[in-house]
């Protein structure tokens, strides 16, 4: 449901967009850092709104990527923490003096 709603709200966003674009076509200037141009308002508007998509797009698939890398970090930590503890018995102390041959002349 939430997958439908986020849908609809960008189809009505990108229809809201292209309205308002097509509304303003007369030319503007454009200034860069180091020249200028003269170019369609509609063109501007249009650039503009697809950088900012690709922009949070962008920001959503590395978030996305983090949370995955975690999840995986974590339901490790829980594999080995619910994994059966093997106890292993120590081994016999053995005294060095009593392994040595006691034969003296």
């Amino acid at each position: 449901m939430k997958t439908q709603w986020t849908l609809i709200s960008a189809l009505v966003f990108a229809l809201l967009t292209a309205v308002f674009a097509v509304i303003n076509v007369e030319p503007v200037q454009v200034n860069f850092l180091f020249a200028q141009t003269n170019t369609p308002l509609i063109l501007v508007i249009l650039t503009s709104t697809l950088l900012g998509g690709l922009i949070v797009g962008l920001f959503g698939i590395v978030r996305q990527y983090k949370l995955q890398r975690k999840l995986k970090h974590v339901e490790k930590q829980l594999q080995e923490a619910l994994s059966p503890v093997s106890i292993e018995q120590p081994a016999p102390k053995t005294d060095l003096a009593e392994s040595l041959p006691t034969t003296m002349n």
